[in-house]
């Protein structure tokens, strides 16, 4: 099954609205819904449950490119669907904590402070055009044009990729020096 143009071109506007939309809910919810008040002790455990879904995330992604490497396409296949389950699973519990918890700040001071900020602002940056990405690359994928796939992809792997790694350094970042 190939893509047309003009499919090409709908599904793009599509998957741009959906991931505008998706990038401005974000942001209202992190930076401008008030928390919700919770004494549920799972609320305590989301940081490190994101955090190894981002993990796993990037081990999937690195297993996946070695499989399109070595030419297991059906392997391939499989390892990003689970890289995109693992993403998905993490924005839900993601959105959770953060209904709960609200916006985390970072209290460290010295030379640690702006080491932090900088993966976190490129880890924020990288990540608004990761949702668009990751659907257009799915959307090649599954429509059959892997050429633009594979074009996509050149852009869309390092990205999640960065995105995931850094997720995990946030995490460790906000454990060892927010005490």
């Amino acid at each position: 099954m190939n893509s047309s143009p003009k499919k090409d071109s709908a599904a793009l506007i599509s998957i741009a609205t959906v991931s505008f939309l998706v990038i401005f809910f974000l942001v209202w919810w992190i930076y401008f819904k008030s928390a919700a008040t919770s004494n549920h002790g799972f609320v305590a455990l989301l940081p490190a449950i994101n955090a190894c879904l981002n993990g796993l995330t990037a081990i999937l992604l690195l297993i996946g490119l070695r499989f399109i490497r070595m030419g297991n396409k059906a392997a391939h296949i499989k390892t990003m669907l689970l890289a995109t389950a693992t993403s998905a699973l993490f924005l839900i519990s993601y959105l959770l904590y953060h209904h709960y918890a609200g916006d985390t700040k970072f209290l460290a001071t010295g030379m640690v402070r702006p080491i932090y900020f900088f993966i976190l602002i490129s880890h924020i940056v990288l990540s608004i055009p990761q949702v668009f990405l990751i659907f257009t690359t799915l959307y090649f994928a599954f429509s059959g044009n892997f050429e633009k796939h594979r074009k996509f992809a050149r852009f869309t792997f390092p990205i999640w990729l960065y995105v995931s790694v850094t997720g995990v350094l946030i995490f460790f970042f906000l454990k060892i020096f927010n005490t």
